[in-house]
C-alpha cells in the first residue's frame, strides 16, 4: 500500500460522498486506501458505509465507542491501523482540498522529507475560508503563540494549527504521542525529531455541518501547549515573576523614601529589565543564543522592545492611577502580568528565533570513493549548507 488517507469524522455525513469522490480523483493511479476514524453520533458511519460500496479506492471505517484523545485520538487510531508508506491526514468537511494530495506526495518523495505540512501561510496559501474575522485572529494568534513556544522544532513549519498533511508512516513513533485537542501536527511535530517542508493551500469555506471549533477546544488546545511546552515557558514565567517581585519591591521601597510614584516606576523598569536579560540568556534560551544573532544585537533588541513596553506600560499606569481610585502598585501588578505573554513572544520569536536552514540537493554516491573526491565547499558557506557534487550519482535527496 502507498498511500493511506486518514479522515476523522464527527457527523460529516453531508460531506462524505464528495470527499470520497475528491480523494479518489486525487490518489488515481496509486496502491491507496481511505481511514475513516469515526466518533460520530449521527448518519456519518451509514455514509461511509454507502460511498465503500461504490468507491474503486479501498475505504475503512473504524468506529470507536471511546472517543480518547478527540480527533487526535482519532488521528492516531488510523495511523496505527493504516498501511500505507505514507498516511495523508485531513478532515472530512471538505476545507481541505483532496486535489493537494499529490502535491503533498510529490514534494515528500523529491525532497525526501519525513513531513510536508499543507500550510495556509506560504506563499500561495490563505485561510479564507475561515469564518469571521474573529476566528482568523484566534488562529493567527494561536499559530504565533505556539512557533514562539517551539522556536527549534517548527523553525521550518510555517503553519502548525493545520490539520492537513502527510507523514511517512515509518519516521514517527505512536508511542511517544499523548493525543489531547485537535491539534495533532504540533503534538508530532513536537515529541519526534522530524524534517518538514511546506506546501500552500487554500482552506476553503465548509460546505455542510457545524464548525467543531468552540471554547472547549480553545481550552484543550492551550493545555495540549502547556503540557508540550513547559520548560521554556515556565523558566520565563518564573524569571519572570522575580522581575515583577522585584520591579514591585523596588518601586515600593522608592516611594516610601518619598520618590514619585512615576519616576520610581521608571528606575524599577530599568533594573528588571537587565536583570531580567540576563537570566534569561542563562537559564531559558541558552540553547538558542548561537542559532541567531549576537549577543549585542539581542541586548539591543530585548532592550529596545522592552524599553517601549515600559514606557506604554508607564503611560497606562499614570493614567490609571490619575483617573481611576486604583492604587498605583496594584495597578503595575495588573499590567506586568498583561505585557508577560507578549515580552515571551517577542523574544521567542524575535531575539532568539533560530536560523532557518534551507534545503540544498545533495547528489548522493552508493560508494565510499565518490565523497573521498566530492570538492570542498565554498569559502564562507556553512558546512549544513555546501552543496556537495559527487561524480556518477545515481541517486539523490534532499538534506537540510
Amino acid at each position: 500500500m502507498d498511500v493511506s488517507v486518514i479522515v476523522p469524522t464527527f457527523n460529516e455525513a453531508p460531506n462524505v460522498r464528495e470527499l470520497v469522490e475528491r480523494i479518489q480523483a486525487a490518489v488515481h493511479g496509486r496502491p491507496a486506501e481511505i481511514v475513516f476514524v469515526d466518533d460520530s453520533n449521527d448518519d456519518t458511519p451509514e455514509a461511509i458505509e454507502r460511498a465503500a460500496a461504490w468507491s474503486e479506492v479501498p475505504v475503512r471505517l473504524i468506529r470507536r465507542e471511546q472517543p480518547t484523545g478527540g480527533l487526535s485520538g482519532a488521528v492516531i487510531a488510523g495511523l496505527a491501523a493504516s498501511r500505507g508508506d505514507w498516511c495523508i491526514v485531513m478532515d472530512g468537511d471538505l476545507q481541505h482540498p483532496p486535489e493537494v494530495i499529490p502535491v503533498l506526495l510529490r514534494s515528500g518523495a523529491e525532497r525526501d522529507v519525513d513531513v510536508v505540512v499543507a500550510s495556509r501561510h506560504v506563499t500561495g496559501g490563505s485561510s479564507e475560508g475561515l469564518s469571521g474575522r474573529v476566528r482568523q485572529l484566534v488562529s493567527a494568534s494561536a499559530t504565533i503563540l505556539t512557533r514562539a513556544m517551539f522556536p527549534s522544532r517548527l523553525r521550518h513549519c510555517t503553519d502548525p494549527m493545520t490539520g492537513f498533511f502527510a507523514v511517512r508512516r515509518s519516521s514517527i513513533d505512536l508511542d511517544k504521542l499523548r493525543p489531547r485537542g485537535f491539534k495533532i501536527l504540533l503534538e508530532i511535530l513536537a515529541r519526534n525529531t522530524l524534517t518538514v517542508a511546506e506546501e500552500p493551500f487554500v482552506f476553503a469555506e465548509r460546505k455542510a455541518g457545524e464548525s467543531k471549533a468552540d471554547f472547549r477546544q480553545g481550552v484543550r488546545f492551550l493545555t495540549q501547549l502547556a503540557s508540550l511546552r513547559f520548560g521554556r515557558l515556565s523558566g520565563f514565567a518564573l524569571i519572570g515573576a522575580f522581575g515583577a517581585v522585584g520591579n514591585l519591591a523596588i518601586m515600593a521601597t522608592l516611594q516610601a523614601v518619598g520618590m514619585w510614584f512615576l519616576l520610581a516606576a521608571t528606575i524599577a523598569a530599568v533594573v528588571t529589565i537587565f536583570t531580567n536579560f540576563l537570566l534569561q540568556e542563562r537559564f531559558v534560551f541558552h540553547d538558542l543564543r548561537r542559532e541567531g544573532r549576537r549577543f549585542r544585537a539581542r541586548l539591543a533588541q530585548s532592550l529596545a522592545f522592552n524599553g517601549t513596553e515600559t514606557a506604554l506600560r508607564t503611560f497606562l499606569l499614570w493614567l490609571v492611577v490619575v483617573s481611576t481610585s486604583i492604587a498605583s502598585v496594584p495597578a503595575q501588578a495588573a499590567l506586568l502580568t498583561v505585557g508577560f505573554l507578549l515580552r515571551f513572544v517577542f523574544h521567542a520569536r524575535v531575539v532568539y528565533r533560530p536560523r532557518r536552514t534551507r534545503l540544498v540537493h545533495v547528489d548522493l554516491d552508493v560508494g565510499p570513493k565518490a565523497l573521498e573526491t566530492a570538492p570542498t565547499r565554498p569559502a564562507g558557506l556553512p558546512a549544513i549548507l555546501a552543496p556537495r557534487q559527487i561524480p556518477n550519482s545515481r541517486s539523490s535527496r534532499f538534506l537540510t
